[in-house]
C-alpha cells in the first residue's frame, strides 16, 4: 500500500451524481465546482472521512523535520536549523539527536560557519538552550 499527503481544505462541500463526484472548491477569491468520474463509493468514503475528522478532538502534533546538513566534526554527524521555529538539531557521533530551543538565525549562522562545530556548541550552546532528546534509540 502506497499512501499520499492529503490535503482537503479548500473542499467547501462535496456531491455525487450521474456516475460523478462533485466538489466545490474555495480557491481564496472564487468557488470552482469540478466533477470527476466516480463510483458513488468515492463520495460515500469521502463523507466518513468527514464524520471521523469532525470526531477527531485533539489529533497528534506532527513535526515537520529538520533537514540535516552532514558535517565533519569531531563531535557531530550532522546539524540542521529550523528559522520557522528557532530549533537547532545535532545529530552526535553516538547516534544521539537533541533539538535545542529559541536559537535565533544569528547562532545558528555562526555555528554553521565555526571552524570548530564542538568548540562554538561548548562555548555557545551547550548549557545555555533548552534541549530536549529526539531519537528513537534512547526516547
Amino acid at each position: 500500500m502506497k499512501l499520499s499527503k492529503l490535503d482537503l481544505g479548500n473542499v467547501v462541500a462535496i456531491a455525487h451524481s450521474q456516475g460523478h463526484l462533485q466538489l466545490l472548491l474555495d480557491l481564496g477569491n472564487e468557488l470552482e465546482f469540478i466533477e470527476i468520474p466516480a463510483p458513488v463509493a468515492a463520495f460515500e468514503g469521502l463523507q466518513h472521512l468527514n464524520e471521523i475528522v469532525a470526531e477527531a478532538k485533539d489529533l497528534p502534533a506532527y513535526e515537520q523535520s529538520i533537514a540535516m546538513l552532514p558535517m565533519n566534526s569531531s563531535m557531530a554527524n550532522a546539524i540542521g536549523y529550523d528559522g520557522d521555529r528557532n530549533i537547532l538539531q545535532i545529530e552526535f557521533h553516538n547516534g544521539a539527536v537533541y533539538q535545542y530551543s529559541d536559537i535565533d538565525q544569528d547562532t545558528w549562522q555562526d555555528l554553521h560557519q565555526a571552524d570548530s562545530i564542538g568548540k562554538f556548541f561548548n562555548e555557545n550552546v551547550r548549557g545555555k538552550y533548552q534541549y530536549k532528546r529526539i531519537d528513537d534509540d534512547y526516547c
